[in-house]
């Protein structure tokens, strides 16, 4: 049996092997191996470890104590925090091993990770693709066996975008369930931490861990967490799956589209009703929300922009450029869809108990298609402001592969703080499928090799 020690020997070895090419990591933790054999120690003490055992990377704009937080640029490039966020303690508490950072696009302000200051960021199962963002290296960095969890945030998608993208979960919590002290902002209204590992399971161990109250942060909201464990033994039988078809299963890639229905027959074989819904206004709450966190954005780096804009990657540059010249007559518009939109989906969960999209509507772009940076974001996030805007729960589970060997994944939706929920229902498709086992065959090469005696 592999002990604690070994398997993360064994992770450290394989980012060095694979790093190079993927760049999913900014750094590695030089305490790794020394935090592994105290976490081993807590055990035979007696210790009462959740995520004894557990590997976890950190996206590069979450604190990490006495280790470089460089928020994926150059302005910080030597920025190293003297204390850990809560949740990177909480990690800890609960017996995690941070094996290191997780590159990111610059600022966790785009979709592509094609970071020019820490690496442009691949994806494990193409490496001429991106792996999304703004947590693409917390994507690959799983998705590559390089750990066996990851901590990303989420905007406007930057958790459920890499983990489709990669073939792994990825879960965006209700906003304020899990604290956002020690993370570098891009929009305090709509950010929230959240975990990626390769199952559903283990997404819900690091949740439950990470989530609860934080004093220290304005936007935490001291909200009962549900055991995502004891709503799994209720079973999924029954449960209503509403499917906005218009909007979600239109206009998409065709393998994309095929492997989401294969998708709702495999949780119809579950017991699932899949119901039809409209969700009016779904494809407006981009276009609504977007604006706002670029303005955001823009007042959050004011001084750098003032100061140093030369000192920004150019895409970012770009984009904060825009933030700075939204009007106060489109921020407020855009706060009335946003209250339409909460009657909405309020309204729909008076009828569904889950709502389904796919995540994206493409597999994962080539690096060469996606020089215009917002462009791409914007095409691949079709699917993920609405849940963002509304702050409700969304995780992203892998649905198998398309014709060109890149992963796609179905987004679960449910209503506010019902983590529980989707994380049940996403287990039990887990359960009956196999796309979460799928290996990378770059990984799986790396893999063998690094078992040959």
């Amino acid at each position: 049996m592999t002990t604690l020690v070994e398997h993360t020997a064994q992770q450290l070895a394989l980012t060095e092997a694979l790093n190079p090419a993927l760049k999913a990591m900014i750094s590695t933790n030089p305490q790794a191996l020394a935090q592994a054999r105290a976490i081993e120690q807590r055990q035979a003490a007696g210790a009462t470890l959740p995520l004894a055992g557990m590997t976890v990377s950190i996206k590069d704009n979450i604190d990490t104590a006495g280790l470089g937080t460089t928020m994926g640029s150059a302005f910080f490039r030597d920025h190293v925090p003297t204390s850990d966020a809560p949740v990177v303690q909480r990690l800890r508490r609960a017996g995690a091993v941070i094996i290191g950072k997780a590159n990111l696009h610059e600022f966790a302000f785009g979709g592509t990770t094609q970071n020019p200051h820490h690496g442009l960021g691949r994806n494990p199962w193409n490496a001429d693709a991106i792996p999304g963002g703004s947590s693409g290296g917390s994507g690959s960095s799983v998705a590559a066996h390089l750990c066996d969890a990851s901590l990303g945030t989420d905007t406007g998608g930057s958790i459920r975008i890499p983990a489709a993208l990669n073939g792994v979960a990825g879960l965006r919590p209700t906003h304020g369930r899990v604290p956002n002290s020690g993370c570098f902002p891009v929009s305090a209204a709509y950010d929230t931490i959240g975990p990626l590992a390769r199952s559903v399971a283990d997404v819900a161990r690091v949740h439950e861990v990470i989530s609860g109250l934080d004093r220290g942060d304005d936007c935490s909201v001291d909200q009962p967490v549900t055991s995502w464990a004891q709503r799994y033994a209720q079973g999924v039988e029954g449960l209503r799956v509403g499917v906005p078809e218009a909007w979600a299963l239109g206009n998409l890639d065709p393998e994309v589209e095929r492997l989401v229905r294969a998708a709702l027959d495999d949780l119809r074989g579950l017991g699932v009703q899949i119901v039809p819904i409209e969700l009016p206004g779904a494809e407006l709450a981009q276009s609504h929300l977007m604006p706002m966190v670029q303005s955001d954005a823009a007042a959050v780096h004011a001084q750098r922009l003032s100061d140093a804009p030369g000192t920004f990657g150019p895409d970012v540059l770009e984009r904060l450029t825009q933030g700075r010249v939204l009007s106060s007559r489109e921020y407020a518009d855009a706060m009335r869809f946003k209250e339409r939109w909460l009657v909405t989906l309020r309204d729909t969960f008076d009828k569904v108990d889950v709502i389904l999209t796919p995540s994206c509507p493409v597999t994962a772009p080539l690096c060469a298609d996606t020089a215009r940076m917002i462009e791409t974001t914007r095409g691949i996030s079709r699917f993920t402001y609405a849940w963002s805007l509304a702050g409700t729960p969304a995780l992203s589970v892998p649905c198998g592969l398309a014709a060109n060997g890149l992963p796609a994944g179905i987004q679960l939706i449910a209503p506010w703080w019902q983590e529980a929920l989707v994380l049940a229902l996403g287990a039990h498709y887990q359960g009956g499928t196999a796309h979460h086992l799928a290996v990378a065959p770059m990984v799986a090469e790396a893999l063998q090799r690094a078992a040959r005696p």
